[in-house]
């Protein structure tokens, strides 16, 4: 951790001002048109398989995940994951992604996706989406439409609309 002391919690109600705070810094106000957060304006992040970095008090990451459904089938979002830039390439992410996708499968959870860069979400054992077998809510580059399966062939014959998973739904 390069001498970093961190630690990964679960998220917690009151740290919800100070998530948002770090998504307006590394996201800015443009992060409200993309795909993903279409998603999120339907259905609430899961708290207990959401995390926060922290070093110390100071809150320097955050990754969240929220119940969607690709076609029939119930998975997870995974996002938006995010770092403070000075603490960036120093395994907070990776760290936040571990744990988080950890959590996913101990609950029972088989699939999560995400719209990101292959090149580092593929060192967890994220892949892309083969083409025509998921859609999203607009626009998307699906080269970067990425699936981890927790179970094995969990994304075998998975096919459809990616959407909120309604039950969940506020």
């Amino acid at each position: 951790m390069n001498e970093l002391s961190l630690t990964i919690l679960p998220e917690t109600a009151n740290d919800a001002q100070a998530i948002e705070r770090l998504h307006q810094r590394t996201f800015g106000p443009g992060r409200f048109v993309l795909s993903a957060y279409r998603l999120r304006e339907h259905v609430d992040h899961l708290p207990e398989l959401s995390f926060t970095a922290r070093i110390g008090t100071l809150l320097v990451g955050s990754v969240r995940q929220l119940p969607i459904c690709v076609g029939d089938t119930p998975a997870l979002l995974l996002g938006p994951l995010t770092v403070e830039p000075p603490f960036r390439k120093r395994g907070v992410g990776r760290a936040l992604l571990e744990r988080a996708l950890k959590e996913a499968k101990a609950n029972g959870h088989r699939l999560v996706l995400l719209v990101g860069d292959e090149a580092y979400y593929g060192r967890l054992g994220f892949k892309i989406v083969p083409k025509g077998r998921a859609a999203m809510p607009g626009p998307v580059d699906y080269n970067r439409l990425l699936v981890a399966e927790l179970a094995d062939a969990a994304f075998d014959g998975v096919t459809g609309a990616i959407r909120p998973d309604w039950r969940k739904a506020r």
